[in-house]
């Protein structure tokens, strides 16, 4: 025989356990293997930040990881972003990497959705009408 089923209540169901993640700002991986390389690319595409990526001919691309390709090979595997200052998307192959560094402010470090409806709450609790929770401005 099963238990009975337990109906939970609104307030349950808007709680739920966040995800823990670990300050990556200013991080310098090392890139010893193709798997360190993969790894840190992945990590850099979640980053809402700027990477700093120095090529193996001496060039440093900053700018925003907006996607990756992985390919069976670190030469048919590409890491697409926008420079600093520029709308121009621009692709470099995973093996012309030689270093890779989280440059940028994280721009949701600290950020969650615990903390945004906290705020909300306050302010209803507060009395305030026409609540609306603003974007912190990045600037």
């Amino acid at each position: 025989m099963s238990e009975p089923q337990r109906n939970l209540t609104v307030d349950e169901l808007e709680v739920v356990e966040g995800q823990q993640h670990h300050k990556i700002e200013g991080w310098v991986p090392e890139l010893a293997t193709e798997e360190d390389l993969r790894s840190a690319l992945e990590e850099a595409f979640d980053y809402r930040g700027d990477v700093t990526i120095t090529r193996k001919d001496g060039t440093l691309v900053e700018g925003y990881v907006f996607d990756r390709r992985s390919g069976a090979t670190l030469a048919e595997s590409v890491v697409r972003l926008i420079p600093q200052n520029s709308s121009q998307k621009i692709a470099i192959a995973y093996s012309e990497i030689a270093a890779l560094a989280f440059t940028g402010r994280d721009t949701a470090a600290g950020k969650s959705w615990e903390a945004w409806v906290r705020k909300y709450w306050e302010k209803k609790a507060a009395g305030e009408k026409g609540i609306a929770l603003e974007p912190e401005n990045l600037e």
